[in-house]
């Protein structure tokens, strides 16, 4: 297994040129807002239901944070059976300009994520890990360098101008995650708690790019009408969560 991942991680992806995206009509996008209320007053407010089991997460990263400085995020969210996805996530792209060759419909997608006024396309492909391979990332017997697929490495090379990876990168966690839905199944909102004991909420919701300000505005009345209250900076709550990671 640990030779397959390394001679994956060292070959070279094959990437063919292909006339980029006339427009970004076809994109979706992912309304995100930040709660700041205690989490049992927001499951108790929204009348919440579980959406399945919790998950782990760990994110990945140097202690100077080199790869979120340069709009990068790797991810693992391992379920509860040991299986994974490793996801490379690259922020500040334009879904319109997207090289389809370089993000498989199989593997990723564009989507645009919507923080308050803040609007920005980011590419995420992901890869599927057994959980012997999860182990094996975890223990630290394999990087997250050798387990990346050809079309993770192709995009940091061809699109980021980052490969290899910096050195440092280490795993960041855990970071375990429940997702709730509304009682409609309206919206998904994400509870995730750090090792530390510090917990973060965040109500989401896919729409299409064009209904992004009429379902936000319907979002902020539904949780106004809930008395949950919304956090003042309306930022992504990534880079927080992984400076409490980092103490």
């Amino acid at each position: 297994m640990l030779a397959m991942l390394c001679a994956t991680a060292m070959a070279q992806p094959r990437v063919t040129a292909a006339e980029p995206l006339p427009d970004a009509k076809g994109a979706g996008a992912e309304i995100q807002i930040g709660l700041c209320a205690p989490t049992n007053e927001i499951v108790q407010a929204l009348d919440l239901r579980p959406r399945g089991a919790a998950i782990t997460v760990w994110q990945f990263d140097d202690t100077a944070l080199t790869l979120f400085g340069r709009g990068l995020r790797l991810r693992l969210r391992v379920a509860a059976d040991g299986r994974s996805t490793f996801t490379l996530k690259v922020a500040d792209q334009d879904c319109a300009r997207v090289v389809p060759k370089l993000v498989p419909l199989a593997e990723g997608k564009c989507e645009y994520d919507v923080y308050g006024t803040i609007r920005a396309g980011a590419v995420s492909l992901n890869l599927g890990l057994d959980a012997e391979s999860t182990n094996d990332m975890l223990a630290g017997r394999v990087t997250p360098a050798q387990v990346l697929s050809q079309s993770q490495i192709g995009y940091l090379r061809e699109v980021v101008g980052i490969w290899p990876l910096p050195p440092g990168i280490r795993k960041l966690g855990p970071i375990r995650v429940q997702t709730y839905r509304t009682k409609g199944k309206l919206y998904d909102i994400d509870i995730s708690q750090l090792p530390g004991g510090e917990q973060f909420a965040e109500i989401s919701r896919k729409v299409p790019l064009g209904e992004t300000t009429r379902t936000m505005k319907a979002m902020e009345v539904d949780l106004s009408r809930a008395g949950v209250a919304m956090c003042a900076d309306q930022s992504s709550q990534a880079v927080n969560k992984l400076r409490a990671l980092l103490r």
